[in-house]
């Protein structure tokens, strides 16, 4: 049983919101379904990401060689550096320096990858981020992969929005609301 995959998208043509590049493909003589997707898969082509071979980290180990490098293969957005208007991850290693040392307003949105809440204002989160830009710094920290931080600022249910000012917590709003509740949270710190 042969299978064909023909999509033709030429490579010289401008290709628009970085659409996959599709070649020709012929998977011959193949029952298995997942030897398709995998080979399939090696076919698309995105515009803004590469693969990185090799990225090196450095972790410390109390172990008697001090630090160990670790290399693994990843796929890097160049685009994410970027984009403005929408609202950026913040983890527990980047905290201080996005969200305490900001010399704007800083939005945080606590959330978490399995709270339905939190994907319907997702979108009003980032269409805040655009419509503030410049004025307010929006971030999204995943409870998930960052509890200290939640905890810290005693998060106890998500979606939950904090406003930071000057590295001080000012303000916070639980649970999914009007994107009106959210822009007239921001209003009152923005002159600050």
């Amino acid at each position: 049983m042969a299978m064909t995959v023909d999509a033709r998208v030429s490579r010289t043509r401008p290709v628009a919101r970085s659409a996959p590049v599709v070649r020709s493909w012929t998977v011959s003589n193949c029952s298995s379904p997942c030897l398709v997707s995998v080979k399939l898969r090696a076919l698309l082509v995105f515009r803004g990401l590469r693969i990185e071979s090799t990225r090196t980290t450095l972790t410390s180990h109390s172990s008697s060689r001090g630090s160990a490098r670790s290399q693994r293969k990843g796929i890097v957005c160049e685009a994410q550096k970027t984009v403005t208007g929408v609202a950026r991850a913040v983890t527990e290693a980047t905290w201080t320096e996005l969200v305490l040392n900001c010399d704007t307003p800083v939005l945080v949105d606590f959330w978490a990858p399995w709270c339905g809440p939190c994907r319907m204002i997702a979108p009003m989160i980032d269409e805040i981020a655009k419509q503030y830009a410049g004025k307010v710094r929006c971030l999204k920290l995943n409870t998930d992969e960052s509890p200290d931080i939640a905890t810290k600022y005693g998060i106890r249910s998500i979606p939950t929005v904090l406003v930071f000012t000057r590295g001080e917590k000012r303000d916070s709003v639980v649970g999914a609301v009007p994107k009106s509740t959210l822009t007239s949270t921001i209003d009152k710190y923005i002159s600050w």
